[in-house]
């Protein structure tokens, strides 16, 4: 029960790190990062450990498949080149140079280990980024890039930590021996992970009580992680693929009333998973550092630092060479885009190499190391100071970065937006009975303000936009000031309270104008 306590008072002190660093502008990983560190060294901290073989289910799992469900085909499509640099030639490259560094200043490590390692460290995390870069509404191009690597790095990164901890395990690595049953799970994991998409996707729309859907979905999540690796496919591949069967079909299936909770469930659960995996490493690293002799802990130290030093210097090279590579093409041949976006420039591709934070994936990595495996300690306190240096070095000086060079698309989602806006208000009134009811005037000009472009600031509407919603907002508000008031004074009961406080949040957050929770999930 001490240790429970203990687990809450930790989580509620993280909620709060997480709430200083939105105050102040920082992304929230950051701070996790600091109260992580600061926990190695907090006396009598609780000893808690997880089954390694669940970490990554229980971590990872939820993590790929909210960003596999975000993940945006085309735009996958459209940075193909870009993304394939990333996601295989630049995680291939920091995985190499990270053991390279390993086995030269620690020999005794086994290169299996020093490859998992590099291969745990290897893939960036967009949460920490797009924490950073959303807010400054920057070239949406970047955003997809970035959002379209933390998702398929995972994958590319993960497998190779998968082998190289099995090599391990097998006491050597055969590239005769693995490559047949590597090939075959990658091959049955695109195909297991859209089917168990579909299957999850069609027994989900059978479940109209919402509690039990979102669980629901939350179980499959973790179920298709499990039963991938428990019949031999990859996890990492089977989940991604699995999320983005869901993204593409859930849309046309899953009513508003069951996807407007699960996506602020999902949000929820994903932050909490986030500082459940910093305690976590914090009260790992604890014993480490008190149990390492100094000489060893010197060691360990200087690993770490070079390995940080090493990955943001890999990603550095990569992407600014692979940018001036692009840039001379253009020069060359032209730019030609499929659809409007920013043309690659010196300042984009610093700011995606600076962008390399690293954050849940690496922690859960380092976690689900076995016990036993050689050089553990070390590659633990490695990741972690990895994660701290990246977030600190970069995730500070990410935003102000982006502002100093002035990066500017045209914001083509805007348009996408008025457009797609312009389309459906033509769809919806031309379904409209032809008569003019005053139910259908109504149902037209309600239409209107809610497809139309009434909600933007700079928009034809702007005034009337500004004075809707200023209506709006002060309506509601007296109306919950009355039916608080109807409660307070014992005219309705508790039933008939909740009932009409229900209708009021309904209509709070389908405000036309959508100003009070168009962030909400960003």
């Amino acid at each position: 029960m001490a240790a429970f306590e203990q687990v809450l008072l930790l989580f509620l002190a993280a909620v709060v790190l997480a709430a200083a660093a939105r105050r102040v502008g920082a992304p929230y990983p950051v701070f996790l990062a600091i109260g992580g560190a600061l926990l190695a060294f907090v006396p009598g901290a609780p000893q808690l450990s997880l089954p390694p073989e669940l970490v990554l289910a229980l971590f990872v799992a939820p993590v790929l498949v909210d960003a596999g469900f975000d993940a945006s085909l085309r735009d996958l499509r459209d940075n193909w080149g870009p993304l394939l640099g990333l996601v295989v030639v630049a995680i291939g490259l920091t995985t190499a140079a990270v053991a390279l560094v390993v086995h030269a200043l620690a020999p005794g490590v086994p290169w299996a280990a020093a490859v998992a390692l590099g291969a745990l460290v290897a893939p960036p995390d967009a949460v920490a980024a797009t924490a950073v870069l959303r807010p400054l509404r920057p070239p949406q191009r970047l955003l997809s890039i970035l959002e379209g690597e933390s998702l398929l790095n995972d994958a590319s990164a993960l497998l190779i930590y998968r082998l190289a901890v099995g090599a391990v395990a097998a006491g050597g690595f055969s590239v005769q021996a693995v490559a047949p049953t590597f090939l075959l799970g990658v091959a049955g994991s695109l195909v297991a992970g859209p089917v168990l998409g579909w299957l999850v996707q069609r027994a989900l729309e059978r479940v109209q009580h919402i509690p039990t859907s979102i669980i629901l979905t939350f179980l499959g999540a973790i179920g298709v992680w499990l039963f991938a690796e428990r019949v031999g496919l990859s996890g990492v591949l089977t989940t991604v693929c699995f999320a983005m069967t869901l993204s593409r079909t859930a849309p046309a299936r899953v009513p508003a009333r069951v996807r407007l909770p699960t996506n602020a469930v999902w949000a929820t659960v994903v932050f909490a998973l986030n500082i459940f995996a910093f305690i976590f490493i914090g009260l790992q690293i604890r014993p480490i550092l008190v149990e390492l002799a100094p000489a060893l802990r010197e060691q360990y130290l200087t690993v770490g630092a070079a390995v940080l030093a090493t990955v943001i210097g890999v990603r550095i090279a990569w992407q600014m060479s692979f940018n001036a590579v692009l840039r001379w093409r253009d020069r060359r041949f032209g730019f030609r885009p499929p659809r409007p976006m920013l043309q690659p420039t010196a300042g984009s591709g610093l700011v995606i190499a600076w962008a390399g934070m690293r954050g849940i994936v690496t922690l859960a990595a380092a976690l689900a190391l076995p016990e036993g495996f050689p050089a553990r300690d070390m590659i633990v306190l490695t990741a972690f100071l990895v994660v701290l240096g990246t977030l600190l070095l970069q995730g500070l000086t990410l935003g102000p970065l982006l502002c100093a060079l002035k990066l500017d698309d045209g914001d083509p989602v805007a348009h996408e937006e008025r457009l797609a806006r312009e389309r459906l208000l033509q769809a919806a009134c031309r379904h409209l009975p032809a008569g003019g009811s005053p139910a259908v005037d109504l149902v037209r000009h309600e239409l209107t303000i809610r497809l139309g472009q009434m909600h933007l600031r700079d928009g034809p509407n702007a005034a009337f936009g500004a004075e809707c919603d200023t209506a709006y907002r002060s309506a509601l508000r007296a109306a919950r000031a009355a039916l608080l008031t109807l409660r307070h004074s014992g005219e309705i009961g508790d039933d008939a309270f909740h009932r009409l406080e229900n209708d009021l949040d309904w209509m709070e957050v389908s405000d036309p104008l959508r100003a009070a929770n168009a962030d909400a999930t960003e």
